[in-house]
């Protein structure tokens, strides 16, 4: 199973971005595949918090529309939520130390937690940090294209 990062349903929902239409691509597919994908539930906050921001965007996208398009990626019947369990903490805390982590590398680390404690091998990412984490293959399909 892969996952989506934040990067990507940014890219593919802004317009603006100039990577939208190579994202917009990988996310559609994803969410018009049969094959199970996943999202963390912390990349969807990120993506909100985002793609709202007046200091990131001008015009930032309309809060009932970021919502709006968090409802229509929840409706893909293949999609799986990634979010923590018991074990998160002691699969967190590993990472943090391996990966000798502080400050906002701490985030990556949570998404890369979540994504290996539900069987996550791949992330679909345009960000180059998440490649410190072993186990999780980081995959940039922006580059592939």
């Amino acid at each position: 199973m892969i996952a989506l990062d934040t990067n990507l349903l940014v890219y593919a929902h802004r317009e603006d971005s100039p990577f939208h239409t190579a994202a917009l691509d990988c996310v559609t597919a994803c969410a018009n595949a049969r094959a199970t994908w996943a999202l963390p539930w912390p990349c969807l906050h990120e993506f909100f918090a985002i793609v709202t921001h007046p200091r990131i965007y001008d015009p930032p996208t309309p809060p009932e529309q970021a919502l709006n398009q968090i409802d229509a990626w929840l409706e893909s019947p293949s999609l799986v939520l990634l979010a923590e369990t018991a074990q998160h903490w002691p699969a967190l805390r590993g990472l943090v130390m391996q990966a000798r982590l502080a400050g906002p590398a701490v985030h990556d680390a949570r998404i890369a937690a979540l994504c290996l404690q539900h069987g996550v091998r791949e992330l679909w990412t345009a960000d180059r940090d998440f490649g410190r984490f072993p186990g999780l293959k980081a995959v940039n399909p922006l580059v592939l294209r």
